[in-house]
């Protein structure tokens, strides 16, 4: 059985970076707004990224990897950018501004 780790764009420009056995079903979820906290009081949710994994703990890892990346990391992964990924990995100058501790306008993301 798949799973996948995905990444949602939501209302305010904020990112919501999760992982699901189904991504049909977490998506339809997500847009009904049916799973309480973040993304059911930022609607509308759009998927913006996806990858899927052979195990729930390759999807729950590259989760919790991909939520403390800074917001340009992850922009850089949606466009698919492995360059600036690469960059952006090597760039130790500040801290992560969507850790999952604040994101954008110092709020979580998680």
């Amino acid at each position: 059985m798949p799973f996948w780790t995905y990444i949602l764009h939501c209302r305010g420009g904020r990112f919501y970076t999760g992982h699901s056995d189904n991504l049909d079903l977490r998506m339809a979820q997500h847009k009904a707004g049916a799973i309480p906290g973040f993304t059911s009081e930022r609607l509308p949710v759009e998927l913006v990224w996806s990858q899927e994994f052979p195990s729930r703990q390759e999807a729950f890892e590259a989760e919790r990897r991909i939520k403390g990346w800074s917001r340009a990391k992850k922009l850089a992964l949606i466009r698919g950018d492995w360059e600036a990924i690469s960059r952006h990995a090597q760039s130790k100058s500040g801290p992560s501004t969507s850790s999952g501790r604040a994101g954008v306008g110092g709020q979580s993301d998680v």
